[in-house]
């Protein structure tokens, strides 16, 4: 049932909901950083109507970015928000969680997302505040409270989704969240569409084959985490970017090249009008070395990609 209220938020920062499929819908950001023009609306996110209440897929960057979500959905339906499912820790998908919780949603994550945004995102909040200034207000860290471990097939509001864990890819508790009756996946920090994801955080082996893992399924709508939405072909294209970055990056260690000289010749062509290339090319290159030097040395290459995760 089609439900039209007044919409509380600043007309210029209202959100619209994105037809996916049948009662699927996303919340497309612009794929780009945050910033004070863009009021951090970058992320994508967004819901599936079941028979009884809403599921929610990712929550935005801040609480009034959660509250503009809950603005458009109530444009939607009037069924109630009844679990809203984090799948990444990353700034982009976490913050605006307060505003659902106000609603009285269950918020839910795997369990090493739980874990990491305990020992960061308080911190990635704060650094925030000096970007996003007043976008910020009243936002907070909100911890899930129910946790998932391993991949798990759930009833939600009256809509069956399978929560798909395939270990440690972009972050340690990557979760996609799977539609089976509209063969719709919202895919989070696995994949990203004309977009240069961060690996700072990332098994990067493990992810290459949580890629290939996905492709096996039958999807005909893909979410991704950055970008707009289509089809499974933007697992592919992840891919691609990740095995030029390998590529690239073995090369010129295995010449010999020091890390600061590698950094200079780390530029990928093909991916240069890309989404956020030119603030997480030359991070992801070097963390992508640090990762190689570790495995010539035996060491974890996971060791170097959250410093701070004890």
């Amino acid at each position: 049932m089609l439900v039209l209220l007044p919409c509380a938020v600043s007309p210029a920062r209202a959100l619209t909901p994105v037809p996916v499929a049948r009662d699927v819908y996303a919340f497309v950001g612009g794929a780009e950083e945050p910033s004070a023009n863009n009021g951090g609306n970058v992320g994508n996110a967004g819901f599936i109507v079941g028979s009884r209440a809403v599921t929610v897929v990712d929550t935005g960057i801040s609480h009034r970015q959660g509250e503009r979500m809950v603005e458009a959905i109530r444009r939607v339906t009037d069924k109630p928000i009844g679990l809203v499912i984090i799948t990444h820790a990353m700034q982009e998908f976490v913050f605006g969680a307060s505003a659902f919780q106000a609603q009285g949603a269950t918020i839910a994550a795997q369990r090493e997302t739980i874990d990491l945004m305990k020992a960061r995102c308080a911190r990635c909040l704060e650094n925030l505040r000096a970007i996003l200034g007043d976008e910020l207000a009243g936002s907070r860290l909100v911890l899930p409270a129910r946790a998932f471990d391993g991949s798990t097939r759930i009833e939600s509001g009256g809509t069956t989704l399978e929560l798909l864990y395939f270990g440690w890819a972009s972050t340690p508790g990557d979760l996609v969240v799977y539609h089976p009756d509209t063969q719709t996946a919202f895919a989070g920090g696995m994949v990203a569409a004309g977009y240069v994801p961060s690996i700072r955080d990332c098994d990067f082996k493990g992810w290459r084959a949580a890629l290939d893992a996905l492709k096996r399924l039958p999807i005909r709508h893909l979410v991704p985490g950055f970008g707009p939405v289509g089809g499974a072909e933007a697992i592919d294209a992840t891919a691609q970017y990740l095995d030029a970055l390998d590529s690239r990056m073995r090369a010129l260690y295995q010449a010999s090249s020091s890390l600061m000289e590698s950094l200079d010749h780390a530029d990928l062509p093909d991916y240069r009008g890309w989404g956020a290339y030119d603030p997480h090319q030359r991070q992801n290159a070097l963390h992508r070395y640090l990762q190689i030097e570790a495995e010539d040395f035996g060491a974890d290459p996971r060791s170097i990609a959250i410093p701070d995760r004890h």
